[in-house]
């Protein structure tokens, strides 16, 4: 059997087919191997070991990821959960407010420049500039940190969201950030997630 997807598809529909597969989510490293592996040719078949390849292929499944979810949104037909550890499909619940806000990140990863204008080195120093953070402390704690959230005694997710929303539009490019920056905001996000949840 050929479970090869179609090429004729585009990578949100091919995202799609995987996330019908996938009830309980499925995770953003798993689902770029999947995609390799049954050859999508909209995500480089090259070692993520590379870190350019690797900022490349995330920006790209992100980027379909947020079409994606619009698409749904206004099909009325899923919302889209996004996050590196759990990409999933839930049923549509009329009157969710979830795309009525500004979302920053959403915003970072349509708009195709950023993937055009960041290099090599402006991958090293992003990913420099956050392993730097995490040295002498625990991966919590320089996410805590970073978000200057370290001296607070009671810490719930819905806290470190509106903190996460507070810092990416303080440092967003657009309002004359850094995409580093950006960057090690969102991955401060996706450690304090694994935390509180």
């Amino acid at each position: 059997m050929n479970d090869d997807l179609d090429p004729n598809l585009d990578l949100a529909e091919q995202v799609l087919q995987l996330l019908q597969a996938a009830p309980d989510g499925i995770a953003e490293y798993t689902l770029i191997q999947q995609l390799k592996d049954r050859h999508s040719g909209h995500v480089p078949n090259l070692p993520l070991a590379d870190k350019l390849v690797l900022f490349r292929t995330h920006f790209l499944l992100f980027n379909a990821l947020y079409r994606l979810r619009e698409r749904l949104w206004q099909e009325q037909t899923h919302l889209l959960e996004i996050s590196p550890l759990c990409i999933r499909l839930l049923p549509y619940q009329p009157g969710n407010a979830a795309l009525s806000e500004r979302d920053e990140l959403r915003d970072y990863y349509l708009d195709m420049s950023q993937l055009r204008d960041t290099d090599e080195r402006d991958v090293e120093r992003l990913l420099t500039s956050f392993w730097t953070r995490m040295q002498g402390g625990e991966e919590k704690q320089a996410a805590l940190e970073l978000f200057e959230l370290a001296n607070e005694r009671t810490l719930d997710l819905p806290r470190i969201k509106l903190r996460y929303r507070q810092m990416v539009s303080a440092h967003h490019p657009d309002r004359g950030g850094s995409t580093e920056r950006l960057q090690s905001i969102n991955l401060a996000m996706e450690i304090l997630e694994r935390y509180y949840r």
